[in-house]
Parts: structure tokens; C-alpha cells; sequence
């Protein structure tokens, strides 16, 4: 457990933060100087004015991504501000240069207003290879993302939405697998209908999860056909035609319950009424739906993750992003589309099926005493399992070519060799 002291003596000290910017290029001599600023960058900035595509060439756009939030949905802390959300955004740099190798500025928007958000990442399209939106609430985060996407040619990705439904969507096609289910067959009931909830219900349907077969349960309960309040245009694509209209009574006989609300909301009840071998996604953080324990005492032949560390099977975000800015990065993508993601879930639910033998040894050494053999303990891979970065990245930027999101066309085998060698290089450096 993280005491509060040690959290903050953790984000002080002699260089209060956790980034930083390093030069890439010698800047020793006098001569290095001059290459570096006047006279000597002149000739790329002529370069650039020619063929703006050349900014990929000589400055740092084509590996820097923007991390965009204006601090109103932080963790669990809800509407905390853009300066008080910094240290989060920091430590998505962290992450994102840790496991991808990817520079990241951090962006604290000091606005609530969307159409502002819009006009700041657009105005800064010219410095990044990409955004990644962070932390900003529903609804006002689905028009943002979808505006951008619409007015800039970078990838815009806001993760409180996709990376959940991506991780979530390979551990659901494994926990299929493991059930013995028909995914067209499967009952599921989804816990919370914000960002998360709605993007994970949209890319269940693109598994082949059947419409009718699914039910989401936001505050006011089951998003049921004549209901008045609540009912955004985002949660009118998923208002079913049924008698049920709580959490309880959409549990019976369930096959999955997935849950992206609020801790506790799952009792030992409902999960006993489920159908046999149910699949239990508690993502809520810190505190998920239900505890694995609690399962436990009703429930012996489930199948559960949560967004945990500490439990098997940790839905983690981690094992998204950085993987898929850089697939999309070395592409020089335009966009993240459906495509890509669905090529992250099914790199990632693959590489859960990849069996022990080949497992990482810093992934043993990280989670001392755990056994990584494909089944009902092991359906997602662990954050520090370094083939995520192969795999997923290989698979995004080959979906990019594929559906015409790319502009740079790369040899994929060549491609996956780099990839090896800077998996190789990134452990190395720690």
C-alpha cells in the first residue's frame, strides 16, 4: 500500500517531477551550436517550408506526442483541474517513454470549454506526431476526440475510452475462449456507460457481440427503451427494448458482467445468479465493483480481472497506448482507426495464448511466485511483458498500411527486427 509521505517524497527532492527534456545531438563545441541553432538550422527549416512532411526528418514530431487534459475526470479524483492533474499527465510520459520509447509534452488546458480544447490541439497539430487525449469528462470528451479526428491528420486518441476497451477486449476474447463460449451467443451487462463504458460496449460489438444480447447499466439503472433522463446521444445507440431496468435483475443468468463504474456496485448475489463459468471484468479504480475474494466465496468456476496490480489479470492501459502511438508513429499514421485497434486486441489476446516457455525473464522476476500458463488466472498479458511491444506495435503499424491510414510504407519484416533490437536497447537502459 502507498502511504501518502512516501508518494510525495517520491515526486520532490532536488528535481520536483518525473520528466524531463535531454538534447539528442552533440552541443560539445562551438561547431555543434552552430549546427544546432544559428546558422546551421536554416537548412532544415528551408527543407520544411518545401515539404512539410520533412518535419518528421529533422525534428523530433515524428517520436513526440502530446498528452492533452484539462484535469476534469482524474483518476478516480473526479474534476481536480488542469494544474492539479498535472502529475498524472506526468506520469503518462513516464509510461509512455518506459514502454514505447516515445517522447511525450504534457498539455494542462486551464478551460472547461470544449471548443477550446479543440483550438489548442489544433493550433499545436505543427508539434506533435500525435495526442493523446487524457482525464477530460463525458460527454464532452466523445465530440472533442471526434472533432479532432475530423480536422487534424495525426493520430487522436483519447485513452479513458479505448485503452480499457482495448485491453478489456483481448481479455474478453480469451476469457471466450477459456468459457467455451459463442461470443454471438453471450450474454454481457456493462456497469457504467461514461467514456469507458461506451467505448468498451462499442468494441465488444466489433467481436461480434450481439446487440440484442447486451445491456448497459449506467446510474439511474438498465438504459431501457422509453426511459426518460439520462439518456445522452452517446447511451441512445445502446437503449434496448426489455422489462429490466436494474443492475440486479440484469444479472440473472448473465454470462459476463463488465464493469467500468464505481467500487462495490457488484454483490455476492448477483454474481451467484449469473450463468455457470461467468466472465467478471471489475475495472473500477482503485476499488473495483467486487473483490476477487468475494467471487470466490459464491462463485468457483469464474473468470475475473480487474484494474489491478494486485489480482490477476489487471486490465492495464498500459499495454495499449504506448504500443500503439508507436506502431502508428513509425507509419507516420494520420489517424488511430478501428482497424488498428482491433489489431492491438488480438496481438494482445494472442500473445496470452504464446505459452510460458517464452515468457520474459524480467516478467517472472517482476511478479515473483505467479504461473503464466493461458487459462483462467492468466487471459491478458503482464505491463512488463517487453513482446507487447513487438507484437502490438508490428500489429498496429501493419493495420495502418493495410486500411490507408499510413503515409510511410515500411518493410514489415525489417520492422519487427528494429522493434527487437529497441526492446533490447529500452531493457538495457531500465
Amino acid at each position: 500500500m502507498i502511504k501518502k509521505q512516501e508518494a510525495l517524497a517520491y515526486h520532490c527532492g532536488k528535481r520536483p517531477g518525473k520528466i524531463e527534456v535531454v538534447a539528442t545531438k552533440p552541443t560539445q563545441t562551438a561547431r555543434d551550436l552552430a549546427l544546432a541553432y544559428t546558422p546551421g538550422v536554416a537548412e532544415p527549416c528551408r527543407a520544411i517550408a518545401e515539404n512539410p512532411h520533412d518535419a518528421y526528418r529533422y525534428t523530433a514530431k515524428g517520436n513526440l506526442v502530446g498528452v492533452v487534459t484539462n484535469g476534469s475526470a482524474v483518476l478516480g479524483l473526479g474534476n481536480i483541474g488542469a494544474l492539479a492533474g498535472k502529475p498524472v499527465m506526468e506520469g503518462k510520459a513516464v509510461l509512455f517513454k518506459k514502454f514505447a520509447d516515445i517522447d511525450v509534452f504534457d498539455i494542462e488546458l486551464d478551460t472547461q470549454d470544449p471548443e477550446e480544447i479543440i483550438r489548442a490541439c489544433e493550433l499545436m497539430a505543427p508539434t506533435f506526431g500525435g495526442i493523446n487525449l487524457e482525464d477530460i469528462a463525458a460527454p464532452e470528451c466523445f465530440e472533442i476526440e471526434r472533432r479532432l479526428i475530423e480536422s487534424m491528420d495525426i493520430p487522436v486518441f483519447h485513452d479513458d475510452q479505448h485503452g480499457t476497451a482495448i485491453i478489456s477486449a483481448a481479455a474478453f476474447l480469451n476469457a471466450i475462449e477459456i468459457t467455451g463460449r459463442d461470443i454471438g451467443d453471450t450474454h454481457v451487462v456493462f456497469s457504467g456507460a461514461g467514456a469507458a463504458g461506451i467505448a468498451v460496449a462499442k468494441l465488444y460489438l466489433d467481436l461480434g457481440v450481439d446487440p440484442e444480447k447486451m445491456l448497459l447499466v449506467d446510474s439511474r439503472g438498465v438504459l431501457w427503451e422509453g426511459r426518460e433522463g439520462g439518456i445522452t446521444a452517446e447511451k441512445e445507440a445502446f437503449v434496448r427494448k426489455t422489462d429490466t431496468r436494474d443492475l440486479a435483475d440484469a444479472m440473472k443468468n448473465a454470462d459476463a458482467f463488465v464493469g467500468v463504474s464505481m467500487g462495490g456496485l457488484l454483490s455476492k448475489d448477483m454474481v451467484a445468479s449469473m450463468a455457470p463459468d461467468p466472465i467478471i471484468f471489475a475495472m473500477a479504480n482503485p476499488d473495483p465493483e467486487i473483490l476477487p475474494s468475494d467471487v470466490l466465496e459464491v462463485r468457483s468456476d469464474a473468470v475475473m480481472a480487474t484494474g489491478r496490480s494486485d489480482f490477476a489479470n489487471q486490465v492495464n492501459n498500459v499495454l495499449g497506448f504506448p504500443f500503439i502511438f508507436r506502431g502508428a508513429l513509425d507509419v507516420d499514421a494520420t489517424e488511430i482507426n478501428e482497424t488498428m485497434k482491433m489489431a492491438a486486441v488480438r496481438a494482445l489476446a494472442e500473445l496470452a495464448r504464446s505459452g510460458e516457455e517464452d515468457l520474459p525473464q524480467e516478467v517472472r522476476s517482476a511478479y515473483p511466485g505467479e504461473k503464466f500458463n493461458f487459462g483462467p488466472e492468466y487471459i491478458i498479458p503482464k505491463p512488463f511483458d517487453r513482446r507487447a511491444f513487438v507484437q502490438v506495435s508490428a500489429a498496429v503499424a501493419e493495420a495502418a498500411m493495410d486500411s490507408g491510414a499510413a503515409r510511410r510504407k515500411i518493410d514489415k519484416d525489417d520492422y519487427r527486427q528494429q522493434l527487437f533490437i529497441r526492446a533490447e536497447d529500452m531493457r538495457k537502459k531500465g
